[in-house]
């Protein structure tokens, strides 16, 4: 198999991050990904996310928030935290703009990503439920494990 051309990036490195055209991020993520993707968008991306998970571990909460930050996905925070429960929240000016659009938008990428991560840090099956809240543009996140339900 051919070797990928992307770039690694530290997401700790001390460089000046590199920026990226709103335009293209979005003409990619919101037109192009569901023109190939159909109505199989959402659980494609859910997985995909999880998949990104898998090939970028970590190991703490705020490596999460520092991947997030470095993947121009947003600004994340916990919210309330359980046993078994985590609630994040999540925002950026791209929210902003896709929430308050008419048009029907997913945040699965995001919500694999953050299943597969607490997946890796607690060992349990977590599941990833999004929620975009349009009157204060943003997205809230629900990961739910049980456990009983060890990875190992």
């Amino acid at each position: 198999m051919k070797e990928s051309t992307v770039v690694e990036q530290d997401i700790n490195s001390e460089e000046e991050p590199r920026t990226i055209s709103l335009f293209g991020y979005e003409l990619i993520r919101e037109v192009l990904l569901p023109e190939i993707l159909g109505k199989d968008t959402p659980e494609v991306l859910y997985w995909a996310g999880k998949r990104l998970a898998r090939k970028y571990p970590l190991k703490s909460f705020d490596e999460i928030v520092d991947f997030f930050t470095a993947a121009s996905w947003g600004e994340l925070y916990i919210i309330k935290q359980t046993h078994e429960e985590i609630e994040f929240e999540l925002m950026s000016s791209l929210i902003v703009s896709r929430v308050k659009s008419k048009a029907e938008h997913f945040f699965q990428l995001e919500a694999g990503f953050l299943a597969q991560q607490i997946e890796l840090q607690k060992e349990v099956i977590a599941e990833t439920f999004e929620h975009p809240v349009k009157k204060s543009n943003k997205v809230q996140f629900t990961v739910k494990w049980d456990r009983k339900d060890s990875v190992k």
